[in-house]
C-alpha cells in the first residue's frame, strides 16, 4: 500500500504564489508516474501537470507558463510550483500516483491523496 500525503495548500490573493508538496510512503518498489489534478464543486477532476518516471512533463493550457511540476526522486516526493495565480485556480488539489508495491504482488496501482484546498482571492 503507498500512502499520499499533500501539503501547501492555502488562501493567496490573486498573482501570489503556492507551492504544494505531495510525499509518497509506505512500500514503494517503483513509481511510474505522478500528477497533480484538481477538482471544483460540481465539476470533473481535470489534470493539471503530471511527470513520467523518466521526466517527462505535461501541462494543462490553462496553467502553461504559470506552473511548474517537478520530482524528488529519492523522496519520493512531487510538487508544483503555482505562480501568478487566478481566482479560477481555486479548486482542490489532488496528488495522483502510480505505482509497483510489493503489498500489491509488484502490480501497478494508481493511489490518490487526500487533496489540499487552493483558494485564491481576487
Amino acid at each position: 500500500q503507498v500512502q499520499l500525503v499533500e501539503s501547501g495548500g492555502g488562501l493567496v490573493q490573486a498573482g501570489g504564489s503556492l507551492r504544494l508538496s505531495c510525499a509518497a510512503s509506505g512500500s514503494i518498489f517503483r513509481i511510474n508516474y505522478m500528477g497533480w489534478y484538481r477538482q471544483a464543486p460540481g465539476k470533473q477532476r481535470e489534470l493539471v501537470a503530471d511527470i513520467t518516471s523518466g521526466g517527462s512533463t505535461n501541462y494543462a493550457d490553462s496553467v502553461k507558463g504559470r506552473f511548474t511540476i517537478s520530482r524528488d526522486g529519492a523522496k519520493n516526493t512531487l510538487y508544483l510550483q503555482m505562480n501568478s495565480l487566478k481566482a479560477e485556480d481555486t479548486d482542490v488539489y489532488y496528488c495522483n500516483c502510480n505505482a509497483v508495491s510489493p503489498r500489491e504482488w509488484f502490480k501497478a496501482m494508481t493511489y490518490w491523496g487526500q487533496g489540499t484546498q487552493v483558494t485564491v482571492s481576487s
